[in-house]
This record gives structure tokens, sequence and C-alpha cells, in this order.
């Protein structure tokens, strides 16, 4: 007699073997870097965070007024973070397609463990990338800013910016990654994803010239996470923590509302 191996109904908690969570991480780990389209979305981040920094730095020389060093590292996040959201997204709705997911709630009944082990795994992999390629940029740009170097004894204008670029990178893809867990459909999720990052905002600053009762559009533009990481990452900005907490409340919300979702969804 052969024992069948099926996926639990959601809220099921009860498995004939359990997984240790770094095993469970490590699994992660393993589907998310044998993806070939992993692989691609990195690559892309890197050559459009390196070659963006390039092309600013050169163009930084002929600004007039000063133009912060830094800026030409942090700038390209806004090209590429819908790279990281769109990775985040396809963490998860991969599994949903293929049908891999079944076999990942039989093998870990407990699905906030699913979630917590994929949200570390794509942050991990996020924050490592962008803390190469930022560490890449620097370097390549060095000798074009040479007249006006990053000040790495101002935190500010050096240190926390770069920080806080990794911490937005890693939140656009928490934004995919939760997209993907309450839409569980590739497009769905991507098409969401681009929608909060890249097209709210626009929408937003249509509202900029508006008369005063539009105002509170503009208000909450502020809120969005690009305008968080915009906040975040400026030189001695005076609102960096507002702009830090705007990235840490989207993917809370989203996230905390895919477990709630998971915990209650069938496979």
């Amino acid at each position: 007699m052969t024992a069948q191996l099926t996926a639990p109904t959601a809220g099921t908690t009860s498995s004939p073997y359990r997984l240790s969570f770094a095993r469970v991480v490590r699994s992660e780990f393993i589907k998310l870097l044998t993806l070939r389209s992993t692989w691609w979305s990195l690559g892309i981040t890197a050559v459009l965070t390196i070659g963006i920094a390039l092309m600013i730095a050169g163009a930084s020389r002929g600004f007039e007024g000063g133009y912060p060093a830094v800026m030409a590292i942090v700038s390209p996040m806004q090209f590429t973070m819908l790279v990281a959201g769109i990775l985040g997204a396809i963490a998860i709705t991969g599994e949903y397609s293929t049908g891999m997911i079944r076999s990942t709630f039989a093998a870990v009944p407990s699905r906030g463990t699913v979630l917590l082990a994929k949200a570390l795994v794509v942050a991990v992999v996020l924050a490592v990338t962008t803390l190469l390629t930022s560490v890449i940029a620097v370097a390549a740009t060095a000798p074009i800013v040479s007249d006006s170097p990053i000040d790495w004894a101002d935190a500010a204008q050096s240190t926390i910016p770069l920080l806080m670029s990794i911490l937005a990178m890693v939140t656009f893809a928490f934004i995919g990654l939760g997209f993907g867990f309450l839409i569980r459909n590739g497009a769905g999720a991507i098409a969401a994803t681009v929608g909060l990052l890249f097209v709210l905002p626009i929408v937003f600053n249509m509202f900029v010239m508006a008369g005063d009762g539009w105002q509170w559009i503009v208000e909450a533009g502020k809120y969005l996470p690009m305008s968080g990481a915009q906040v975040a990452t400026a030189p001695g900005g005076d609102d960096v923590l507002r702009g830090a907490l705007t990235l840490v409340a989207w993917p809370a919300a989203l996230l905390v509302g895919a477990w709630g979702v998971l915990r209650t969804r069938d496979a």
C-alpha cells in the first residue's frame, strides 16, 4: 500500500513530518535561484543600476549649483523598482501556475512559515544584489565625480541614502510578493505591482496643478512607495524617517493581508 501525499486544506497544521525553518528557507533559496527568470531579473537590475549611474554621474558634471554624487547611485532605483517588484511577484506566482504550491504546502502545512521563508529569501537576494551593484556603481562613478565625490564622513550624504536604497528595493520586491500571494496569478500580480509603483504616482502628480480642493490627493501621493523611497534616499533630507516608515508600512500591510488570506483559502 502506498501513501498519497496531498496538499492540506487551509488551516491544516498536521503533517506526517515537519521541516525545520532553516530547511524551508534553504528550499526556498533553491527554488528561487534555480529559476532563469531570477537571474535575468538580477542581471537587468545590475546593468540598469550601473549604466544609469554612469550616465547620471557624467551628466552631473554640467549641473549648476552642485549635485550630490550619491544621487547618481540611488537614482536608478526609479527604473529598477519595477524589476524588483516583478521578481517578488514571480517568486510565488510561478508555483501557483505550475501547481507546485500544493507540494510546498504538503511539505510545510504552516502557511505562515512558507510566507515568512519566501519573504526572507526575497529580501536577502534583493539586499545582496542592491549592495553589490551599489558598490560597483560607486567605484565606477568615482573617477567621473572626482571633483565633488561622495562625502563618506557625512552619513546623511552617503551611507544613509545607500542603506535606504537597499530598504526600498526590498520593499518593492515585497510588494510584488504580497500581490502574488493575494492574486495568485502572474499577470495580475505584476499588473497590480506596476500600477502601485509606477502608474499611481503619475496619476497623483497630475493633480499638483489642480486647485486647493484636490490637494488632498497630492498629499496622499506622498505616502506611495515610490514617493517614500525618493524621500528616504534624498541626501540630507529632513523626512528620511517618514520615507522609511512608508517603505516599511506598505509591504507589512500587503504581507499581513496575504497571510490572512493564505490561512483561509485552499491552494
